[in-house]
């Protein structure tokens, strides 16, 4: 992970945001939420229930832990919370945070696109071992190993999991958060709340960023 941008929108003037290098949060101010309906919730956790279907039996061939893993949907909007911590045994969510994507997954306002190519600052698809820990640039981060095509050059481009001050706690949709080089990049209250589980004696965690 080598940087942070900022996307600026129309509802905000650009003196909103701060610049690439800081590490405080934008200034969100705004009387216009977005609420969630029945019907839209219902379909968040029916895509999380399918895309965990068959993670249990590939965490437990692959040696990975088949009780927690963490699961990120890119198909919802940034300023959602869409990185989730899921009991696979209990199928059900556990906690949900916000989350960055890439830079280079942006569209100018289409679909998310998503690569594997260094150098392309775009979230990549696909299922992660998170490994060790280590204090970088960014203090806490955790490794990450592709274990897909869409993944697997996903250290070698340095791409780990880890917190910045520019992703709120809560969410802020319709405004959208800060954007990463390619890492998943959650607030850090809730990279606490990850290294719970994360920390904890036992098999590696996996995490699938899926759309």
């Amino acid at each position: 992970m080598r940087g942070i941008t900022f996307p600026l929108l129309a509802l905000l003037t650009a003196s909103c945001w701060t610049n690439s290098t800081s590490n405080t949060i934008p200034i969100v101010k705004t009387s216009t939420v977005a609420i969630k309906t029945t019907d839209e919730t219902d379909i968040e956790l029916n895509r999380l229930k399918s895309c965990a279907g068959n993670i249990e039996s590939y965490a437990k061939k692959n040696k990975l832990n088949s009780e927690i893993c963490f699961l990120v949907d890119m198909k919802l909007p940034s300023g959602n919370k869409r990185f989730f911590i899921y009991d696979l045994k209990k199928d059900s969510v556990i906690a949900a945070g916000l989350v960055a994507h890439g830079s280079g997954s942006d569209n100018a306002g289409k679909d998310l696109v998503f690569s594997n190519t260094i150098s392309s600052n775009a979230t990549s698809l696909g299922k992660y071992k998170i490994g060790n820990a280590y204090y970088g640039k960014f203090g806490l981060a955790y490794k990450l190993h592709g274990l897909d095509k869409t993944n697997s050059n996903a250290f070698s481009r340095f791409v780990v999991l880890h917190s910045h001050s520019c992703i709120p706690e809560n969410e802020v949709t319709p405004l959208e958060v800060c954007r990463s080089w390619g890492c998943p990049t959650v607030a850090p209250s809730f990279l606490l709340v990850l290294k719970k589980y994360l920390d904890k004696p036992g098999k590696p965690i996996l995490l699938h960023i899926f759309y």
